[in-house]
């Protein structure tokens, strides 16, 4: 599961995680400005009985939009995009969605950037170049906020 992701710090949120049973289907919300990197997220998610995708953003400031209006229970958010950058959109998310959490999926593996994933609010932070299950794990196993 997400202990064989080798990036310190994954974890960030300081909740404890509520038990979710497997008929349970999480909601995501992409955001990423790389067409092609989303919409093949997009269709592999699809395939996942556990997962809707509710939509796809392409900035930062599209992202928090359609969070307040579509309410996802997760938003895989990419770091570096136009208009508003990942940490900014996660700041906003966290004001106008509470219930929504961030989970970081970045090209990144720098220490500052999960960090600042971290003090923007992000429940984990997911490089790109992990396996795709291992990715699936950490939306299903992402804490419910209240």
């Amino acid at each position: 599961m997400l202990a064989n992701i080798d990036i310190p710090s994954l974890c960030l949120h300081n909740r404890e995680p509520v038990e979710h049973a497997v008929a349970d289907r999480r909601t995501v919300l992409i955001a990423d400005d790389h067409d092609l990197f989303a919409e093949s997220l997009g269709a592999f998610l699809s395939i996942e009985e556990r997962i809707e995708v509710v939509g796809r953003a392409s900035n930062g400031d599209e992202a928090a939009r359609m969070c307040a209006e579509l309410r996802p229970d997760v938003v895989l958010m990419d770091i570096s995009m136009p208009v508003l950058n990942g940490f900014d959109a996660a700041k906003l998310i966290r004001d106008c969605a509470p219930d929504t959490s961030v989970l970081f999926l970045t090209g990144s593996a720098s220490p500052a950037d999960v960090a600042q994933a971290r003090a923007a609010g992000g429940v984990g932070y997911v490089t790109k170049d992990k396996l795709a299950t291992e990715l699936v794990d950490a939306i299903v196993s992402a804490p419910v906020r209240a």
